[in-house]
């Protein structure tokens, strides 16, 4: 049982690794496109007026993702809380690049006022 836990888990966390690694590039990417408008309308000598429409959908297409990542982040905080609850809270999971920062007063009093199980791993 404790094994098919675990590859499970370990299929989430790789889809979740690459979710989050995809908003990340479309952020990325889409900040280029917003960064290069106007430099390339300058070179062209175009008026100010050229393009400012696409900046500004460009620059809410930056929010749009900014707001995904968050839920994407919201996310990982949830898939950590399940971690724990099917008994793999020890376990360190592939593609996590970084120390996971302490959870904040907030997340921990959110957790306890939901009723779930919460363990800070060390």
């Amino acid at each position: 049982m404790l094994k098919e836990r675990r590859m499970a888990a370990e299929q989430v966390a790789g889809a979740l690794f690459e979710a989050e690694a995809a908003i990340d590039a479309a952020i990325s990417k889409t900040a280029l496109l917003t960064g290069a408008m106007p430099s390339l309308r300058r070179q062209a000598g175009a008026s100010a007026l050229i393009g400012q429409d696409a900046m500004e959908r460009a620059s809410e297409a930056i929010m749009a993702l900014a707001e995904a990542r968050r839920a994407i982040v919201e996310t990982h905080k949830e898939l950590s809380v399940v971690q724990g609850q099917i008994g793999l809270g020890a376990v360190r999971m592939d593609g996590d690049s970084g120390e996971k920062p302490p959870p904040t007063a907030v997340e921990v009093d959110r957790v306890r006022m939901s009723g779930r199980r919460f363990r800070v791993a060390s």
